[in-house]
């Protein structure tokens, strides 16, 4: 089995919170899902602070403040249609995988948004690995119709992991 995630830690409390296992079982569990092999794909994963992820937001976002966690797919996926799904990739035949993209994801965001939701940190963490591995692959939330069929197939994988519906008024 190929390694889906290459996770490069920049903050150190994400080794003790167990990110690299965290991040490749949520994307494994996202590809699998919509019936995409895992072992045919790449994703880097940068473990960071709220200052870094603060810089990356500003840069790429236009937006200088901390965020849970960012996406930069390697193409654009996105359905033209709303509430359509994504033309999703194939992996490429020979020894290397196809790379879907980079995320960033911010410790403190993080831990902040578990602890006001009364959340499990790793149940959080899986749940915007799930997230941005969607985008990765076209999915988005801008477009009501879009936003729908993105939420319920983060609900659908995380419920198979065992985590409840992080949409839910219920939690």
């Amino acid at each position: 089995m190929a390694q889906l995630t290459d996770t490069i830690l920049e903050d150190d409390r994400w080794e003790a919170a167990g990110l690299e296992d965290l991040a490749e079982t949520a994307a494994r569990a996202a590809l699998d899902h919509l019936g995409l092999d895992p072992d045919g794909f790449e994703i880097a994963v940068l473990a960071c602070d709220d200052d870094r992820i603060a810089e990356l937001n500003a840069e790429f976002r236009e937006k200088p403040t901390p965020t849970n966690v960012l996406s930069w797919p390697s193409e654009e996926r996105g359905a033209e249609v709303e509430g359509a799904t994504p033309a999703l990739p194939e992996a490429e035949a020979g020894p290397f995988a196809t790379e879907l993209g980079d995320l960033a994801i911010a410790y403190e965001t993080c831990a902040r948004e578990a602890q006001a939701a009364g959340k499990p940190f790793a149940e959080h963490v899986t749940h915007l690995v799930v997230h941005g591995t969607l985008h990765l692959l076209g999915y988005d939330h801008l477009r009501d119709g879009d936003a729908t069929l993105m939420e319920n197939i983060e609900t659908e994988i995380l419920g198979k992991m065992g985590i409840a519906d992080p949409y839910s008024s219920d939690i």
